[in-house]
């Protein structure tokens, strides 16, 4: 099946679509096949990034109806083995989705016929940005090295953190030992960031395994537009932080230093690293992709065909 790669963060401007792009591009270089999917509702521009300047097909299509299967909307970007699937064409409503429209997405996306899957999420916390990018066993979030930016990216942890947690309290033998403590408990209701540890002291059985679960989940996450004037230590401070506070997993793939020929790039409507392969910003996305595939087996489609119903 195809490796899904969510790319998240809790602030608008912090690079996330630049980022998505341009690791698609380094993967198709590699010779997979990968696909873009731009859920950024409401705000699509991952289009604009491959100079694409209208679109036929897309997301929109497969909502009304139109076509039945996710991977009859994919448009190529003009890179050999790289598509995307945009979001341009959807109502003005679109990021009012309704729940089972937003399970219809995930599950069309979970069976994409590509190598690589990659999700250019929105920014902020709401429900189907964290369901969007708790859809995969791992997601990657991004921070710049301010303080607002590191702020909300802590708030999208924590947030994307107690959703996966309250899933996971709704299946049968979790919800069983929640009800068991919420009746024996002084409190009125016990409240996700202390339910672990609740549930740990009642049945340290049902606790173990709880931690298990979150621990499946992995987040990671790259430091985009640092400068010299910034520490170049504090993804890993913050890989220390989160992994001393919570069960899932905290990986640091690394730093994209600044450049101000990034905005040119845009401004041309050409790839960041196809225009500008040899400077020190590519070679960070290019170390970024080789820490990733490092502790990530991806394998080529074996038989695209038989993904093709959903």
């Amino acid at each position: 099946m195809s490796y899904i790669f969510p790319i998240g963060g809790g602030k608008g401007g912090i690079g996330k679509t630049f980022i998505a792009s341009n690791i698609g591009a380094i993967f198709a270089k590699q010779g997979k096949t990968v696909v873009l999917v731009d859920l950024d509702l409401g705000g699509s521009n991952l289009h604009t990034f491959f100079g694409i300047n209208g679109v036929n097909t897309g997301l929109h299509n497969f909502l009304n109806k139109s076509q039945t299967n996710l991977s009859r909307v994919v448009e190529s970007t003009g890179i050999p083995n790289l598509s995307i699937i945009s979001s341009m064409n959807c109502s003005i409503e679109i990021p009012n989705l309704f729940h089972a429209q937003k399970l219809k997405i995930i599950k069309a996306i979970q069976n994409l016929p590509f190598d690589i899957v990659i999700l250019d999420l929105g920014a902020g916390t709401n429900s189907n940005i964290l369901d969007f990018f708790l859809c995969s066993d791992e997601g990657i979030f991004v921070v710049t090295p301010e303080p607002t930016s590191i702020e909300n990216a802590f708030r999208f942890v924590q947030g994307a953190y107690f959703r996966r947690l309250k899933q996971l309290l709704k299946q049968h033998d979790f919800n069983a030992a929640i009800k068991e403590v919420n009746r024996t408990s002084d409190d009125i209701m016990v409240k996700s960031p202390d339910v672990i540890e609740k549930i740990s002291e009642h049945d340290p059985e049902q606790g173990k395994k709880l931690q298990e679960k979150l621990a499946e989940f992995n987040f990671k996450f790259i430091l985009n537009l640092l400068q010299k004037q910034n520490d170049e230590k504090l993804g890993e401070k913050i890989e220390k932080v989160c992994n001393r506070h919570f069960y899932s997993n905290f990986q640091f793939l690394g730093n994209i230093r600044y450049d101000p020929r990034v905005y040119d790039s845009i401004l041309s409507k050409q790839i960041y690293v196809d225009k500008y392969a040899y400077t020190p910003t590519s070679t960070d996305l290019q170390n970024i992709v080789k820490t990733w595939q490092g502790v990530n087996t991806i394998e080529s489609y074996p038989d695209q065909k038989a993904y093709e119903k959903i």
